[in-house]
């Protein structure tokens, strides 16, 4: 059964809900839906109150290091870490309270071209148990390819049913973020979520577009209950009018629509 998952994302040490196709380095463009008066480890408490796992906690960019912290310290081993991740620092991360550590970048070069020997690597320090491969993408006339360096830049990873095999034999989980429609409140990208679920192993957790709590029901059936659904710009936790936490858990609990 389709879960929704939580997530707390941190941009300039502070919670905010950020339409992700506008973060560049340089900050132009910015266009950002939300920021929190609260920190991160209150969120981080809440959803350890509420019996939430799986959930993720991303650090966008630098200066959000003492905030990712007082998250894992809040709800220990509850919350995955993903952000600047690499073999060097993924030890720290998940002694500092991350389930899991979430890398995508550090696996290609400037370049955009995948470095499996990385990859091997990460699997050797810390062991595929706790690695989360993000394969957040973008869309092309094809299928989709794996966008790195804030979603800025196309790499040559495409999602196709045999890199979703491989890859599963070196992480616990997947995370995909549809860039295209992450933070736009549009709908989610179905044709996605149904490829996923015809096609991964293991859990996966989808974000991008969600905009009502039907979504966890269309993501449930187009996936055959495969991938879990998080939903963030359109939830009232983070200043969203359209999903109601409170009817998050509730499905979670009862495991359907919530009228």
């Amino acid at each position: 059964m389709t879960k929704f998952r939580p997530c707390i994302d941190l941009h300039d040490g502070h919670v905010k809900q950020i339409v992700g196709g506008s973060l560049r380095e340089d900050g132009v463009g910015l266009k950002t839906n939300f920021e929190s008066e609260l920190s991160a480890d209150y969120y981080a408490a809440l959803y350890q109150k509420d019996g939430l796992t799986g959930g993720h906690v991303i650090k966008l960019g630098s200066g959000n290091e003492d905030a990712a912290l007082s998250a894992l310290l809040a709800y220990p081993s509850g919350l995955q870490l993903g952000g600047g991740i690499c073999a060097e620092n993924a030890e720290f991360w998940l002694r500092a309270g991350a389930s899991h550590v979430i890398v995508t970048s550090w696996l290609f070069d400037e370049g955009g071209h995948f470095l499996s020997k990385r990859l091997d690597k990460l699997v050797r320090e810390v062991g595929r148990e706790r690695i989360v491969i993000d394969l957040s993408c973008r869309v092309l006339a094809d299928g989709w390819v794996v966008a790195m360096n804030r979603w800025q830049t196309l790499t040559d990873l495409s999602i196709t049913e045999k890199v979703l095999s491989e890859l599963s034999g070196s992480c616990a989980e997947f995370l995909v973020h549809a860039a295209d429609v992450e933070g736009q409140c549009g709908g989610i990208d179905a044709r996605l979520v149904e490829f996923l679920g015809r096609h991964v192993s293991i859990p996966v957790t989808y974000a991008g577009g969600a905009n009502s709590i039907e979504a966890l029901g269309e993501v449930d059936n187009l996936s055959r209950g495969k991938v879990d659904l998080t939903i963030a710009s359109a939830l009232d936790l983070f200043g969203g009018q359209a999903v109601r936490y409170a009817d998050c858990l509730a499905w979670n609990r009862r495991g359907t629509s919530v009228t």
